[in-house]
């Protein structure tokens, strides 16, 4: 196959030709007799996007999401390759957990990676066994799940994972810093007219620095790799660099802020939660100029029924793996991001910091995973069109371009219409 006429993010115009899954040459090919060719009408042609944070809920969580359903909203959304989160049930916290959630993997349209889990009660040895993406995420505080562990257990985990050569990857907030005031006493009505902004109160800013710079220190003492998830703070991100640790932020946290939270209401509840308008900028700065090393969703997705309860009974978490790149891809075309820095921070980097040589660029000896976009065609996300089993998107009526198509190892696996009959695989069997 010889993909004709497309743009680089670099700017470069190039065909590219794909033979047996893998890009085979990129240039000025060219044609080969009776070679089938696609026309990428000099539009902008990526690497498959790497979303190295995902709960696709299954096993035991079905009703909110599944490998299916959540591996074809990541191809309709040009993603390729996710990491999927422990805090399912059974948990991936040991062996047999991982097992579990390995089957049902094998429904996935895309390749993906599964995560160990560290609780109170794993089991470290037949953990390791597996082939893992990362551990983690690792819980500094109590999250979805009540994974949250104590600072012995998670530095016993970090050297486990340095003996093991992999990476951790962190959910940073300090639980003693959070301002339990914040919720008390009424905190108003349900779903979106609750008082959304207490919960942003109650978890505060600063518990997640401080939480940073005790994983960053644990992590030099034991020789894990670690990497912050979802940081949310420009105070957490600076914390991570200072640390040697890379870090992701969520497009959530990049395009929303308490700002959005009168109309978002318990649907805009995710922790770490939402943040000022000020420390939304501030991290837009970072991403733009480099300090931010990855966006990941944290797609967390939960069904419209749970997120219209009260403030306190609601599940945190939102959706995004569909819309990060076209949201991100949205900014280049408003003229705040260059598609170069789009295609790092989805692509190149996650490839880079969780060693996958075969993804995250367009190259000879990559995977062909590629997805093509149109940036004259931005439109509004709709909920509706959109295909998580939640059905809906804390992103309505925002910018994005969405991919004309999508390609896992030079199949379609999304054609903009329909999704193709691809069998994802485990990156690191």
């Amino acid at each position: 196959m010889r993909i004709e006429n497309a743009t680089l993010a670099d700017g470069r115009a190039v065909d590219v030709r794909v033979e047996d899954g893998t890009v085979e040459a990129v240039g000025d090919l060219d044609s080969v007799d009776a070679e089938e060719t696609v026309d990428a009408e000099e539009n902008l042609l990526l690497p498959g996007a790497i979303d190295v944070h995902v709960h696709f809920r299954e096993p035991g969580f079905e009703h909110k999401e599944t490998w299916e359903t959540g591996a074809r909203s990541a191809a309709a959304g040009g993603v390729t390759t996710v990491a999927d989160q422990p805090n399912t049930d059974p948990t991936t916290t040991d062996g047999a957990g991982f097992d579990v959630k390995a089957e049902c993997a094998a429904n996935a349209c895309i390749d993906y990676g599964i995560n160990g889990g560290v609780t109170a009660d794993w089991d470290p040895d037949s953990l390791f066994d597996r082939p893992l993406f990362a551990l983690g995420e690792v819980f500094l505080a109590d999250s979805t799940g009540d994974m949250g562990i104590e600072a012995d257990l998670f530095a016993e985990a970090a050297e486990r994972a340095g003996e093991a050569g992999v990476p951790v990857t962190v959910h940073a907030e300090d639980a003693d810093l959070f301002d339990e005031s914040a919720i008390e006493g009424d905190l108003g009505g349900v779903g979106r007219d609750a008082d959304a902004d207490a919960w942003s109160a109650y978890r505060t800013a600063g518990a997640e620095a401080v939480a940073v710079e005790r994983a960053v220190r644990v992590g030099g003492e034991t020789g894990a790799q670690i990497h912050i998830a979802h940081t949310s703070t420009p105070e957490g991100v600076d914390a991570a660099r200072d640390g040697g640790a890379t870090c992701e932020a969520t497009p959530h946290h990049l395009f929303l802020s308490r700002d959005d939270l009168d109309e978002l209401g318990t649907y805009g509840r995710m922790n770490p939660p939402l943040r000022s308008e000020a420390r939304r900028e501030a991290m837009f700065e970072r991403l733009a100029d480099g300090r931010i090393d990855m966006v990941a969703t944290d797609h967390a997705p939960h069904t419209r029924e749970e997120k219209e309860r009260s403030l306190l009974d609601a599940p945190s978490g939102v959706p995004g793996v569909e819309t990060m790149v076209p949201l991100l891809l949205g900014a280049v075309v408003a003229g705040d991001l260059t598609a170069e820095r789009v295609r790092d921070v989805v692509a190149a980097n996650p490839a880079d910091v969780f060693d996958l040589p075969r993804k995250g660029r367009i190259e000879a000896g990559a995977d062909a995973d590629l997805a093509l976009y149109d940036l004259d065609a931005a439109r509004e996300i709709r909920g509706a069109d959109l295909h998580s089993n939640c059905e809906w998107t804390p992103f309505e009526g925002h910018t994005g371009v969405f991919p004309e198509w999508t390609m896992l190892r030079g199949e379609f696996v999304w054609d903009g219409d329909e999704f193709g009959a691809v069998a994802g695989e485990n990156v690191r069997d």
